[in-house]
């Protein structure tokens, strides 16, 4: 059977069989529960209830992960936990990264390390996923202590994409265009967070102001039709995570999600995990929920699917 078949049969070891893209994943919490269980006995367990503010998921985290893993040994084991799950949820295609601050942190301000460290996981544990390795960027870090670790990642050939996260009101976006200056001669794709809590005309701005190939979430585009036809105009990608989105209290229910509205409307769109610990959000899951609750069709779940492992 095919994945539209697995989809109408809603038989999620079937879909995890096809290939898949996940485009937005923060390996720190997007890893394999099974093989945190076995490596080191954590049980961490998904939040089942809407939460009300990122505060809330602050607060999880710091109660259900805390310390375990603020070491060099644990920040390669959630690395390793995340090419777990991928590998087992079928995806081909895995974009994850560490923030900039990590690379003193974590790996000796070895940048070589660094990278070392996801290809070797890469080849060790799913070698026929495609990685693409992603620099991160904390929107509440200061621009010149961002420009300064940056320093240490520009001119690598390892990277393909950056990527900026966190509160979307902890500064404007304006400060960070000299940075995106720079990541776009470095041949980067140019990737941010942005309209998961802002508006719509805040995603336009982001876009415009630092030349965005991709938006990470993006749903408040839907709030604003010439916001929606931009998009589309322009061949933005919308890298979305339908159940984060739920439970994080964006959306009321994952029927009503604006993904179908964007697709509609010629969105790029993708279905991806975010933070699958916390939202217990595989890929598979992704699209049999969104099937499940009649948001859209075994058909346009399958085109999405095709669409995101294109490259754009």
């Amino acid at each position: 059977m095919g994945f539209i078949d697995e989809l109408k049969q809603e038989n999620i070891e079937g879909i995890r069989k096809f290939p898949k893209a996940d485009l937005h994943n923060h390996f720190v919490l997007g890893g394999s529960r099974k093989y945190l269980r076995e490596r080191i006995g954590e049980n961490i367990q998904a939040i089942r209830e809407p939460l009300h503010s990122m505060n809330d998921m602050h607060a999880w985290n710091e109660q259900n992960i805390g310390q375990i893993f603020n070491s060099s040994e644990g920040r390669r084991v959630l690395i390793d936990a995340t090419f777990a799950q991928a590998k087992e949820d079928g995806v081909t295609i895995l974009e994850i990264g560490e923030d900039v601050w990590g690379l003193n942190e974590f790996f000796h301000g070895d940048i070589d390390e660094l990278v070392a460290a996801f290809e070797t996981a890469n080849q060790e544990i799913a070698p026929e996923i495609e990685l693409r390795l992603q620099i991160g960027l904390s929107r509440h870090c200061d621009i010149g202590y961002l420009e300064d670790c940056l320093s240490h990642f520009w001119g690598n050939e390892a990277f393909y994409s950056i990527d900026l996260y966190g509160d979307e009101l902890a500064q404007p976006i304006e400060n960070f265009k000299s940075i995106y200056r720079r990541a776009k001669s470095e041949g980067l794709k140019l990737k941010a967070h942005v309209g998961e809590w802002g508006t719509a005309e805040d995603v336009r701005k982001a876009v415009e102001c630092l030349e965005l190939d991709e938006v990470q979430h993006g749903i408040a585009a839907v709030e604003d039709k010439a916001v929606v036809r931009f998009l589309a105009d322009n061949h933005i990608r919308l890298n979305i995570t339908p159940s984060s989105n739920y439970l994080l209290g964006r959306v009321k229910d994952l029927r009503a999600h604006p993904i179908a509205e964007l697709y509609h409307n010629g969105v790029d769109v993708t279905i991806n995990s975010d933070d699958v610990l916390i939202f217990d959000s595989d890929v598979s899951k992704e699209y049999l929920r969104l099937y499940q609750c009649g948001c859209l069709g075994a058909e346009e779940l399958d085109d999405i699917r095709n669409n995101g492992l294109k490259r754009i």
